[in-house]
């Protein structure tokens, strides 16, 4: 008895371990990135006469949320697996390493896949509809670096699908005027997530340059690649800010603009074309603090508008 308690101690054991494993090599985490945009989409959605979302779309979007992520990152490192095998920063990365086997990440990717699937369906009609497009941007974004420079943007409209999916989940109306606010902020967000995409890229130029793969920084270099992510950013924060003005929103939705110009300003000044030490910061801790922020204040906005 105690050598089989034994057993499944240790077996629970593994599956916990692998599980932590998967979790980072896929860095659940950041899917805070995105997360916040589908739920501004759902509650600028839910103005005018749809009333507050129920708490079954919040859960489904979530779900729909966390299952597309876990897909696109689950994907890209099975197709970047022998890539990264050869890069010095990403060596270490489980399936390099084989602390996870190709025949897992397919598994998992398959049940993600499912669970968008399904949550898409237990929101309404329209997103089931549209679900193998957004399939077609997560499964292929991964891909656009080998043959063009502009697979920031594929990456920043892969994200981009969420606020409109948000808004899609809450109003399913089909007009110009209904889907503009949804569209202008999957274009805010294209470009906010494609211009940090280009600061990241800037630590592989040397790898990418010699293995025939394409990034705006390859192509033109760090300094120019930091001038066209200034300027992704720049239009994003425009964008956002033609959202608030077309649907008239509350004061502290404008405080949220503000504090996203000046999160991305600070963004900027910790990354130089010759000096990328401050690198994780301005990746990861900035734009979680961005997304937040924008969802946070944006719904104080809703409330009191």
């Amino acid at each position: 008895m105690q050598a089989e308690a034994q057993q499944r101690q240790g077996a629970t054991s593994g599956i916990v371990r692998k599980a932590r494993i998967f979790l980072d090599a896929i860095k659940f985490e950041h899917t805070i990135f995105a997360l916040p945009f589908a739920y501004l989409g759902m509650v600028l959605a839910s103005r005018a006469d749809h009333g507050w979302p129920g708490l079954d779309k919040l859960i489904w979007i979530t779900l729909a949320m966390a299952g597309a992520r876990t897909l696109a990152m689950t994907l890209n490192r099975l197709i970047d697996a022998r890539a990264d095998a050869l890069n010095p920063r990403t060596a270490n990365r489980a399936l390099p390493k084989k602390l996870l086997r190709p025949g897992e990440m397919v598994v998992i990717s398959i049940i993600a896949a499912a669970v968008l699937a399904f949550s898409a369906w237990q929101l309404n009609p329209l997103c089931f509809m549209l679900t193998p497009v957004a399939l077609l941007f997560v499964v292929g974004y991964s891909y656009t670096k080998r043959f063009t420079w502009l697979c920031h943007l594929a990456l920043g409209l892969t994200d981009g699908i969420a606020p409109v999916g948000g808004w899609l989940a809450v109003n399913q109306t089909i007009s110009v005027a209904n889907l503009l606010p949804p569209a202008l902020l999957g274009l805010a967000v294209t470009f906010w997530v494609g211009g940090f995409d280009l600061i990241y890229a800037c630590q592989d130029i040397a790898f990418d340059r010699a293995h025939g793969l394409y990034s705006i920084p390859a192509r033109f270099g760090p300094a120019r690649a930091l001038q066209i992510s200034e300027m992704a950013h720049g239009a994003s924060v425009g964008l956002v800010a033609a959202v608030g003005g077309i649907l008239h929103l509350a004061w502290p939705f404008w405080i949220a603009v503000g504090l996203a110009a000046w999160l991305l300003i600070w963004e900027h000044r910790l990354v130089k074309p010759d000096d990328f030490s401050q690198l994780d910061v301005a990746f990861f801790n900035m734009n979680g603090y961005i997304a937040v922020s924008v969802f946070v204040f944006t719904l104080l906005a809703v409330v009191i508008g």
